[in-house]
């Protein structure tokens, strides 16, 4: 099939490439490699997402560039060569074809490395790694293993539901919720002074339900422990340390609490979507892993689309309605500002036109004095007259501009202080 750069652009702006590349006769794959080489671009899912639930989504333009016909055709299977049998060899059985499921999801690649890179942490407190774009795991060094271990089972099980776990897009604006870390519900003493923080991701770990975002996070638990402060540091009170002191080398330590991670862990579930209040979370006991919750979790976040989708255009709606009052706020309080404004206009001419009165009243006594000066120099003797008509001029020039036509030109009108953007009626 041939078509032109404008006619796929086209194309690939009115639909996902998964449903446009069946009717190429390609794979989405293939599309997007096509378009990549022709300098197509072509929306994301963040743009089908918003156009799904009717909000505002921009297309990429179209470089420019020839638009030149695009040749598109199909794969070319290659026959498969026979191998030959030698006589008398025995024929191997057949096996059945089987899909088999990934030992690892492709997000965890690595991820382990990265989460070892980490800052200073003490008494087996949750890592800390410099890096920020990772999923959304929250763990001690100790239940590292453990926590990516609950991570692939939960990612491929829900991957198998073609509910793809990715690293939130950042054009998506997706945000991450406060995950609440202590088992039991209390009042805080994480960390040394109670005020430690906890290394959170930049991005939420997410998959969509069609076009309907849901965020996934697995964090290690804390409980509630007794710390000894010994040999400069904290430890904890059932430590082998601490049990194999003695009694004399305890003097002068003294305990605290401090909560701990323990090595169970939480998944929480949530709305990435600003304003949407919605989360669902499960965590393990001694007596249940979360491993055998998964297919629970999977089932549940599955069914869970109706509820959400409800909630999101419920928050849509509020937004706007927001949006429009804070319109209708800006809106009043520029008109109240541009009142005040015209009123101070209209006070400080009159203001500055009193001045200009009282300043033509001292410049018309000032001009008749001139005068008066000027016609008696007339009659005076010629000796006198030649000395004075010198000091005269020296006064008038440090007096200044004495024309009272100045100071009214110099006068500004309210309109021309501040013109009212509304009308006045």
């Amino acid at each position: 099939m041939q078509v032109t750069r404008v006619e796929l652009y086209k194309r690939v702006c009115e639909r996902p490439l998964s449903k446009v590349a069946p009717e190429l006769g390609i794979s989405g794959t293939a599309l997007a490699a096509i378009c990549k080489q022709y300098q197509v671009p072509y929306p994301g899912s963040g743009y089908w997402t918003r156009k799904s639930l009717g909000l505002p989504a921009e297309l990429p333009t179209l470089p420019e560039a020839s638009d030149e016909t695009t040749d598109i055709l199909p794969p070319v299977v290659k026959p498969r060569k026979k191998r030959t049998m030698e006589e008398g060899a025995p024929r191997k059985p057949k096996l059945a074809t089987k899909t088999r499921r990934p030992v690892r999801h492709p997000l965890l690649f690595g991820a382990e490395e990265h989460f070892r890179k980490t800052r200073e942490v003490k008494n087996g407190e949750f890592l800390r790694p410099y890096k920020r774009i990772l999923p959304d795991l929250i763990s001690s060094e100790a239940a590292l293993q453990r926590a990516l271990s609950i991570a692939n089972a939960l990612y491929l099980a829900l991957d198998e539901r073609s509910y793809r776990v990715q690293i939130a897009p950042a054009a998506d604006n997706l945000l991450r919720i406060h995950v609440r870390e202590q088992e039991v519900e209390r009042d805080r003493k994480y960390g040394r002074y109670h005020s430690g923080s906890i290394w959170a991701p930049d991005r939420p770990t997410v998959f969509y339900i069609d076009m309907v975002p849901v965020a996934l996070a697995i964090t290690e638990m804390t409980e509630r422990v007794t710390m000894r402060y010994f040999n400069g540091d904290y430890h904890r009170e059932d430590s082998k340390l601490i049990r194999s002191a003695k009694s004399w080398q305890l003097t002068h330590s003294w305990t605290t609490e401090q909560d701990m991670p323990c090595g169970r862990f939480r998944i929480v579930a949530y709305s990435p979507k600003n304003g949407v209040n919605w989360s669902r979370n499960w965590q393990e006991t001694e007596q249940q892993s979360l491993e055998r919750l998964i297919p629970e979790i999977v089932e549940t976040l599955g069914a869970s689309k109706v509820d959400l989708q409800r909630l999101m255009e419920a928050e849509e709606a509020a937004e706007e309605q927001r949006k429009k009052e804070q319109k209708e706020r800006w809106e009043r309080y520029e008109r109240e500002e541009d009142a005040r404004k015209t009123a101070q206009a209209l006070a400080d001419s009159r203001q500055q036109l009193a001045e200009i009165m009282e300043k033509w009243g001292k410049a018309m006594t000032v001009e008749r004095f001139f005068a008066d000066a000027t016609e008696r120099l007339k009659s005076a003797d010629d000796d006198r007259r030649q000395r004075l008509e010198g000091r005269l001029t020296l006064a008038r020039s440090v007096m200044g501009s004495v024309d009272p036509l100045d100071f009214i030109e110099s006068w500004l009108a309210p309109e021309e202080r501040h013109r009212s953007k509304f009308s006045s009626g």
